[in-house]
């Protein structure tokens, strides 16, 4: 289990340093802001979309290497699919990360990178960090114009 461990933490440094999508995107078609005060995480996701579909997601902000990375996994998990697709990832990352643990594991199985996340749920307070892109990406979904808060 601590393999497991030290490869999950290796992906969210990588994610980290290196975040995937960061950046602004122009003529985006949804918006959204996004606040953990608790943590001082704060970011903007921008996103263009066809349909129902998500074409490209970017985002830009500031937060600590678990908000970050989510943001940053987050984004390369759901280009190309749908909002269901994307509402159905949303709540199993949520069981993953809240859920009782024996649930959260079959929930957590599709997946897939973002099970990195798995051992934030030992710290609760960690919680806010890796959901707040998440929270801010249904926000945009939605079209709300409210900045999205873990508070």
């Amino acid at each position: 289990m601590s393999e497991l461990m030290d490869l999950y933490q290796e992906v969210i440094l990588d994610h980290n340093k290196k975040p995937r999508n960061r950046g602004t995107l122009e003529d985006a078609d949804h918006e959204a802001k996004g606040d953990n005060p608790l943590c001082g995480d704060q970011l903007t996701l921008y996103l263009k979309m066809d349909g129902d579909r998500v074409t490209e997601i970017r985002f830009e902000g500031r937060g600590c290497a678990i908000s970050v990375a989510s943001a940053s996994l987050m984004t390369e998990t759901i280009t190309g699919k749908s909002q269901s697709e994307i509402a159905a990832l949303y709540e199993s990352f949520h069981e993953l990360l809240t859920g009782d643990p024996s649930v959260a594991a079959e929930a957590g199985a599709e997946l897939g990178k973002l099970r990195v996340f798995e051992g934030v749920r030992e710290f609760p307070v960690r919680v806010k960090c890796a959901t707040l892109a998440w929270h801010t990406l249904m926000a945009a979904l939605e079209g709300e114009d409210a900045s999205v808060t873990t508070e």
